[in-house]
């Protein structure tokens, strides 16, 4: 089964990175879970600043706005898809993951699967 680790950081250093949360952390995390060969996909997100919000109204207008949006407490910092047997397994992946430390969090949802639909 397939799960998204969603992975928000928690308090930033002001170079932007995850207070206790070294790239080595990092770094080890990715080549344990890679070759363990339950990665699907995997990114690291650019800047907050970087970000640009859509929203579109009933009536069809659209509305951008450009990051870093003042009322966001959580910073989204990037994403994990794995394919792994059940949700206790994708559980302990993200407890592994150094985003769920330093009042960071990871979230973890299953991909829906339409192809039996």
């Amino acid at each position: 089964m397939k799960y998204l680790l969603l992975i928000n950081a928690g308090e930033l250093d002001p170079s932007g990175g995850a207070v206790g949360c070294e790239p080595e952390d990092w770094m080890r995390f990715d080549k344990e879970i890679t070759e363990a060969g339950v990665v699907v996909a995997s990114e690291s997100l650019a800047d907050l600043v970087t970000a640009t919000r859509v929203q579109v109204a009933n009536d069809g207008s659209r509305t951008v706005t450009d990051g870093p949006f003042a009322e966001t407490r959580e910073v989204l910092g990037g994403f994990y898809v794995i394919d792994v047997p059940d949700l206790d397994v994708a559980l302990d992946w993200a407890a592994k993951c150094p985003g769920s430390r330093a009042g960071g969090s990871v979230v973890v949802r299953p991909i829906a699967d339409f192809a039996g639909a």
